[in-house]
């Protein structure tokens, strides 16, 4: 047995805002390189749970992944993948994102997109290995504050 196969899987609740806005911002530290303050708010997670779902992982009810999945028309979007850091490249970012893409699927979605700061020179690839292609760019928001250029890689998958 690994220790992935100890990691539950369940659907946030309203109540776990807290945690998630935590391990976000913690998972996200790495683009302090390049981008100031937090990837986050607690606000913004409520915000984001109107509107979509976020996936959790937690291993003896501990949060170490989530995701959010939001669906919109026929597809749906995939975002703010956070594990947490000491699990990083454990393959629980595979299990969570492919989780998330079954649950889009089975929601009627036939593809499912998403976007990574292109600081974030690892992700592409990451994406590419689970079957997302690159589709484009777009400019990151003039009202975020960053130390280096950024822009959006746009990538998407069918599902």
């Amino acid at each position: 047995m690994t220790d992935t196969d100890l990691v539950e899987f369940r659907w946030a609740e309203l109540s776990d805002s807290n945690a998630i806005t935590r391990l976000i911002n913690k998972a996200f530290l790495v683009e302090r390189e390049f981008i100031d303050g937090d990837r986050t708010s607690f606000d913004v997670v409520c915000e984001l749970l109107t509107k979509g779902q976020f996936l959790l992982a937690e291993e003896a009810e501990v949060l170490i992944g989530c995701v959010y999945i939001e669906q919109r028309g026929d597809g749906a979007y995939l975002g703010l993948l956070s594990i947490e850091p000491t699990r990083q490249g454990t393959g629980l970012g595979t299990r969570v994102t492919l989780r998330a893409e079954d649950f889009a699927r089975d929601a009627g979605a036939t593809r499912i997109d998403l976007k990574v700061v292109s600081g974030r020179s690892r992700l592409p690839a990451f994406y590419a290995r689970l079957g997302y292609s690159r589709t484009g760019t777009e400019p990151f928001p003039a009202d975020v504050p960053t130390k280096v250029p950024c822009h959006f890689i746009n990538m998407s998958k069918q599902l």
